[in-house]
């Protein structure tokens, strides 16, 4: 147990300064904080080997006011036409501007942020107002050859908004941020790509009261961005929220997009099932801003009802055990659980000792004989209809006990469920101290799910005082993914991005996909012809050739569509 004793770092408790550069890397509302407790810090003073002398001055904090020297590179006349587009209000050539607006929110970016240190910026940011804005940006910037970046919600951890080639940055969020109907008769709802999670989720809860409908509404996607992400990130690249065993991941919600594009403007067709060729929807799904520009989306929407939410928990003897039952949890075609989650031996005792469990349960387990760091740790909750709810719950609780696992009640999933959008708030925190934690995602078929979760603890393992926790939160019948949180110090950015980027390798060596749900921005990229293979990536570059001819729409390795062979990797 990581007692409660030693120094209490002193953590950021103030706002980050108006046009600092820890303004633009810091996660979330600006007024918000999550502190690691005493817990963790003792934690990461015993796995690191730090003392209390490394916590008593931050290091790293990016409190500086962004100072770029950085004139907009675009001739005055393009400027003037943007203007005459847009209006001024609705244009900025300010490099701070421009800079926030080139970030997405990996630890990378972080880290350089905090040290001060800024790559690519675009030229011009540009709001549109309404899809007539984009068509017009659009046209103007493929008859000139400018770049054009899309920018939605900023949560991307993959450096996906990254402006390489510099031009102009779309920022979406601004004005196109509305849903504009809901179809209570085929239960859809369409919204302009800028709408963030909770003001889409408050809207189709409040359906009654704004679109005097006779139900109330959810939507389903909860990924942890929710709260600063966008129903438009959510389908650009290809997101999948917590809930998604039972609802689905953003490809399974679209039933039809609009999109604009250089070589024109189409709007995919809203029948629920056709048999006409290839689907231009499911091409489009995951593109990254690659062929065009998102204008608006159809989702499929859910019923409201939170009366009816199940919760529970469960120990299992190990981790072997609670993958089989989750398998067959997935495969028992009796109803699915909305949020299921499975954390390896590792984060089974690193979240026991962090956050504790109550002295009967604890001693309960010692009985019982569940083991510590053999043990695995299951949570998650039932939605929908209170008849299917009570049994999906109650075959659940009867497949976890034939794996031998011991009830523990709701008070887990509950207590998980209060902080599950706010766990990536504690890591400006511990980059202030020198410390790093980042999170790496990948799909597996079952037959590979071991084989790929020892061979990436290994090799992150293998480095000295580097914590490693593993769960997996996404099930299918066929398979699940794992997510791989490594929490280590280095001593450089570069030395981070040389072990990350190994994660990564030994994700595809072994078996993984290169991202479940987090896309592949240019962070993936040099691995996707490999992992694709030549054909699959050939398709993709004719499609990228058809939509967008003089390769203005977010070039620079987005997707690998265009990245040099010499920074492709070959294996």
């Amino acid at each position: 147990m990581f007692k409660r004793k030693g120094v209490r770092p002193q953590w950021q408790e103030k706002p980050p300064p108006a046009g600092s550069y820890r303004s633009i890397f810091k996660y979330g509302d600006p007024q918000k904080f999550k502190h690691p407790s005493l817990s963790w810090v003792n934690m990461l003073k015993a796995d690191l080997g730090m003392t209390d002398e490394d916590f008593k001055a931050r290091i790293h904090e990016g409190l500086s006011p962004v100072d770029l020297k950085r004139n907009s590179r675009l001739l005055p006349e393009h400027i003037e036409k943007f203007s005459g587009i847009l209006g001024r209000e609705n244009i900025t050539t300010d490099a701070y501007e421009r800079l926030k607006y080139a970030c997405g929110k990996t630890t990378e970016e972080m880290m350089e942020l905090s040290r001060g240190r800024v790559g690519e910026i675009s030229d011009l940011v540009v709001h549109p107002r309404h899809k007539e804005d984009v068509r017009d940006i659009l046209r103007y910037c493929n008859d000139n050859y400018i770049p054009i970046y899309p920018f939605s919600g900023g949560s991307s951890v993959t450096l996906g908004l990254r402006p390489e080639k510099g031009g102009v940055t779309l920022a979406m969020g601004t004005h196109m941020n509305r849903l504009l109907t809901l179809n209570e008769t085929n239960q859809t709802a369409t919204v302009q790509p800028g709408m963030m999670g909770p003001a889409f989720e408050a809207a189709l809860n409040q359906a009654p009261e704004r679109f005097m409908a006779k139900r109330r509404y959810t939507c389903g996607h909860f990924p942890q961005s929710f709260e600063y992400s966008t129903v438009g990130g959510w389908v650009a690249a290809f997101g999948s929220g917590q809930a998604s065993t039972y609802y689905g991941d953003a490809a399974d919600l679209v039933i039809s997009q609009e999109y604009i594009t250089p070589s024109g403007d189409f709007k995919t067709l809203d029948y629920p099932a056709t048999a006409t060729g290839p689907r231009l929807n499911h091409m489009m799904i995951g593109s990254e801003g690659t062929f065009g520009v998102l204008v608006e989306i159809s989702l499929k929407i859910f019923r409201y009802q939170p009366d009816n939410r199940r919760y529970f928990s469960f120990m299992f003897p190990t981790w072997h055990a609670a993958v089989d039952s989750a398998r067959e949890m997935a495969q028992g075609e009796f109803g699915r659980p909305a949020v299921y989650r499975i954390s390896d031996p590792e984060e089974t005792e690193r979240g026991l000792q962090l956050y504790g469990l109550p002295s009967p349960v604890n001693a309960l387990l010692k009985r019982r004989g569940f083991k510590p760091t053999k043990r695995s740790l299951c949570l998650g909750t039932v939605e929908g209809d209170r008849d299917v709810t009570r049994l999906v719950k109650h075959k659940i609780r009867r497949l976890a006990k034939s794996y031998g696992a011991l009830y523990l009640g709701e008070y887990g999933a509950k207590k998980w469920e209060k902080t599950r959008y706010t766990e990536p708030m504690m890591r400006e925190d511990l980059n202030d101290y020198g410390i790093t934690i980042d999170t790496l995602e990948t799909s597996v078929s079952w037959d590979r799910l071991h084989a790929l979760h020892q061979g990436v603890r290994r090799y992150i393992k293998g480095r000295p005082q580097t914590i490693c926790m593993t769960h997996a939160s996404h099930f299918y019948s066929s398979g699940t993914n794992l997510y791989f949180i490594f929490i280590g110090r280095f001593e450089s950015t570069a030395v981070f991005k040389q072990f990350h980027r190994g994660i990564i390798d030994h994700i595809q060596k072994c078996g993984g996909s290169l991202s479940h749900h987090h896309g592949v921005g240019r962070m993936m990229a040099p691995w996707m012809e490999a992992h694709l293979g030549t054909e699959q990536m050939a398709a993709l570059r004719a499609l990228k050739k058809h939509f967008d001819p003089n390769n203005i729409m977010n070039p620079g390795g987005q997707l690998g569509l265009d990245l040099p062979r010499e920074k492709m990797r070959h294996s």
